[in-house]
């Protein structure tokens, strides 16, 4: 299995002994942030403090004021980093220690600029905005996220692309003290995932559907569901004509954010694309439409309960993707409750049909979580052939 383990750009820069620690580790590649969201992020290998507080989503390259002069969305640079560039310093450390570099890039997840400009934002049926979620379907998202990455990957020299949150998010992710764990059953989460701006709606118009109709509909079917009290309810109670409706407007935005940003991916550059099997899914990995295997190398699977399903997860896109497409799994080695056998857990994700591990997290395991580090890498070398 190739490896490719994942860090901040404070980590390769101010922990020391960072690159002799991934070599040792023997990963392929290193994923660096270039572009991602906001975060409080433990040091634990640090010598001068506990944690860095990333307060707002930001790009960890320059900046550039005329590269952004005619866009309606810029993103803001980091000033709890030391310098202008520190993800292009990063990469390049990397590099020149003989360690290939990957550009780890966060699309649309962005609360800063969610609130900022509410009207790229996802909004839900009773017209709630998500602020963390910035929607495919508005132009202005796509534009940004197409720049984001040009600006992120200019001028460096790279082993691979990875687009995380490449897609819409939905009502489930972190924000603030999250206080919504255990409230919505399945079918509600996906309700109240659907996006319905003024440019999701105008796709609905598109197909002949009344907008306003269809947000009613989305409110019925919420609030019924949570009166019914059942937590596992897996069926919404669309009709079938607006469920797919609702899913083929999605579907086609993130067709056109995906391919806007590949364009800007510069020719012959690996592209990793985090996803998920089931198209209703939101987040950082997003549902895959039936175009995306097509046009990417890579795709990733979340799979970090270390569960049959997991497995199961795998097998089924191992079978559904083509086969030039690697199926990489994403296992945290950071986890509030450690995998118990780790290395099984990678040997058994190979063998389900995983090509690639993508290890999390080569910063924030510190040294009580190093040994993990070390147990998966070495199960996914011994499965060099898969």
């Amino acid at each position: 299995m190739k490896v490719t383990g994942y860090a901040y750009p404070w980590d390769v820069l101010d922990t020391p002994g960072f690159a002799v620690r991934a070599r040792a580790l023997g990963v392929d590649e290193v994923a660096v942030a270039l572009a991602y969201h906001s975060a409080r992020a433990a040091t634990p290998w640090s010598e001068h403090g506990s944690s860095v507080v990333a307060r707002h989503a930001a790009l960890y390259r320059p900046v550039r004021p005329h590269a952004w002069k005619d866009s309606e969305l810029r993103p803001y640079a980091p000033d709890w980093v030391a310098g202008p560039d520190s993800g292009g310093e990063a990469v390049r450390l990397l590099n020149e220690a003989g360690i290939p570099a990957a550009a780890w890039i966060v699309l649309t997840h962005n609360s800063r600029l969610g609130a900022e400009v509410s009207r790229v934002a996802v909004h839900n049926c009773f017209d709630e905005v998500y602020p963390w979620a910035l929607c495919p379907a508005q132009p202005a998202v796509r534009a940004y996220a197409a720049n984001l990455t040009a600006e992120a990957v200019d001028g460096l020299e790279l082993s691979s692309v990875i687009l995380e949150a490449c897609g819409p998010l939905g009502v489930l992710h972190q924000h603030q003290h999250e206080k919504t764990a255990g409230v919505w059953s399945p079918a509600v989460v996906r309700l109240l995932s659907i996006c319905c701006c003024s440019a999701c709606a105008a796709s609905w118009k598109q197909a002949g559907h009344d907008a306003e109709a269809v947000r009613a509909q989305l409110r019925i079917s919420v609030r019924e569901l949570i009166r019914s009290g059942d937590l596992e309810a897996t069926e919404d109670g669309l009709p079938t004509d607006i469920r797919a409706t609702v899913l083929a407007g999605r579907q086609a935005a993130t067709d056109a954010l995906r391919r806007a940003v590949l364009v800007r991916v510069p020719p012959g550059t690996r592209t990793v694309l985090h996803g998920a099997l089931d198209p209703w899914s939101t987040g950082s990995l997003p549902g895959l439409t039936p175009s995306a295997a097509d046009e990417v190398d890579a795709v990733v699977l979340q799979n970090w309960a270390p569960v049959q399903a997991s497995c199961e997860a795998v097998a089924a896109a191992r079978a559904a993707l083509p086969q030039r497409v690697a199926v990489g799994s994403y296992v945290t080695a950071v986890a509030a409750d450690p995998v118990p056998d780790i290395a099984a857990y990678v040997t058994a994700l190979a063998e389900a049909g995983a090509n690639e591990l993508h290890l999390y997290h080569l910063g924030l395991a510190g040294p009580a979580r190093h040994k993990d580090l070390k147990a998966s890498t070495a199960a996914a070398r011994t499965r060099r052939g898969t």
